[in-house]
């Protein structure tokens, strides 16, 4: 099924397309922050009989366990019949994506109104956030222990938020900046108000803004210290095109490979190899930190489960053995072949819409720089296997050689002599607030990931 239209596939029968997608809008449109996706995973995780590994004492052939990890790492596993030792199959995938976040002190007040004070996270072009509606999701932590929950603009009734433009009218100077600097990164601050406070003479509209929030939430300015708020587009995923064969929303990169990797550890039961799906972030600036895919979280996890299973020495055998023997998919996207910006793509070497699921050989920058490039004798376990089962399947770089690259997760767990090669989903417009990939792809990736799992 290499470099094949999927739709073909699904004439006249695509209702479990339909279907998926639907499931896929719902959690995109709900989940637009890594502490929110977590808390969806762990429900459906339960939901299918997996188990908190903290409430286990042992595991045995078809149990069902999943770790977590600061509220923003999932990792799932199925225990297979096979020992540990010969290896586990792995989807990686990561959950966060290109947003504003509010710096630690982000509320002042100027000209009249009170402005909230961002610092982009990940790759972005900034004037692609401005007009545009935006919402506020995350947490504040008190200094009693108490966490408050923000969640401002995509509910029924709700006010939104956005970044102002020049009018045209007045923009002739920086309709004479490139794109890069139209719009500067200081620049991207979020409009909270514009009533003063009755009696207040001084940053009255700020004082009107914390008496609100004050009121609703019960947070103090000083708060915000302990915060996470992150500046996300307003609105819920839709289907794009007159033949609704596509969906638009925010986070496709990499939420729509996260959700097909859970789904499809969700829906394997009995496996000769221990399956497992881990959501990780960071991966936007590097995959650093303690929630990030170069943590030593994974590592840690898969020691923890070989003690579960009566493995002696774990964590050296976890290193020696297990995580040699293992293969992954590192769940990623790619970009989509855009046929109005034909430039900057290698026709034969690229993605394209319906095609299904896209694997990576390498990825980087310029001279493969930052790849895992993956051996060719799994390389072609990976064809065999999705050849044997009908999957739409396809390859690509990310773009031309010399015009561009980008990174994955694949590299790190490839530092452990893994057999690892990115497998994901083409997306337009990626990192835009506003990205667009095809539902049929969607499904394949699904159906692709369920098979890996039980091969």
């Amino acid at each position: 099924m290499y470099r094949k239209n999927a739709w073909t596939k699904y004439e006249g029968k695509s209702d479990d397309v339909m279907f998926f997608a639907d499931g896929y809008k719902s959690f995109l449109s709900q989940c637009k922050t890594e502490r929110l996706i977590t808390s969806f995973a762990i429900k459906k995780l339960e939901e299918k009989g997996f188990i908190n590994a903290d409430e286990v004492t042992s595991l045995r052939t078809g149990d069902k366990v999943y770790f977590i990890n600061k509220n923003k790492n999932v990792c799932a596993f199925v225990i297979g019949k096979k020992p540990l030792t010969e290896g586990i199959r792995i989807l990686g995938a990561h959950i966060d994506s290109p947003r504003l976040d509010f710096k630690e002190n982000p509320i002042y007040e100027k000209g009249g109104f009170a402005y909230g004070n961002t610092h982009y996270y990940g790759g972005i072009k900034k004037y692609q956030w401005v007009t545009i509606p935006l919402a506020l999701y995350g947490v504040v932590c008190l200094k009693n222990g108490k966490t408050i929950n923000i969640n401002i603009g995509d509910n029924e009734g709700d006010p939104v938020f956005g970044i102002t433009d020049l009018l045209i009218h007045l923009s002739g100077d920086q309709m004479n900046k490139t794109l890069s600097k139209a719009i500067e990164g200081e620049d991207l601050d979020v409009s909270l108000g514009s009533i003063p406070l009755k009696d207040n003479e001084k940053e009255s509209v700020k004082k009107n803004v914390l008496k609100i929030l004050k009121e609703k939430y019960d947070i103090e300015e000083e708060d915000f210290i302990s915060a996470e708020i992150e500046v996300v587009p307003q609105g819920e995923a839709r289907d794009y095109g007159l033949d609704r064969s596509m969906i638009a929303g925010y986070g496709h990169d990499d939420r729509c490979c996260a959700y097909t990797s859970l789904m499809a550890i969700l829906d394997v039961d009995e496996v000769d190899y221990t399956s497992c799906c881990i959501l990780v972030d960071k991966e936007e600036v590097g995959s650093i930190g303690a929630t990030g895919s170069q943590s030593i979280f994974f590592e840690n996890v898969v020691a923890k489960l070989a003690s579960l299973l009566g493995i002696k020495d774990p964590l050296f055998t976890t290193r020696s053995i297990i995580f040699e023997n293992s293969r992954m998919l590192s769940s990623d996207v790619s970009a989509a072949f855009d046929p109005l910006y034909p430039s900057v793509s290698e026709k034969d070497n690229c993605a394209y819409f319906g095609q299904g699921l896209v694997f990576n050989k390498y990825t980087g920058s310029r001279g493969k720089s930052g790849s895992n490039d993956a051996n060719p004798e799994y390389y072609a376990w990976i064809r065999k296997i999705m050849d044997e089962n009908n999957i739409n399947w396809q390859t690509a770089e990310l773009g031309k050689v010399d015009q561009g690259g980008g990174g994955t997760i694949a590299y790190i767990l490839g530092n452990y002599n893994m057999n690892v090669i990115d497998a994901g989903i083409g997306v337009l417009n990626m990192h835009a607030p506003m990205e667009i990939v095809s539902k049929v792809d969607l499904y394949e990736a699904y159906l692709g990931y369920k098979v890996f799992l039980t091969k």
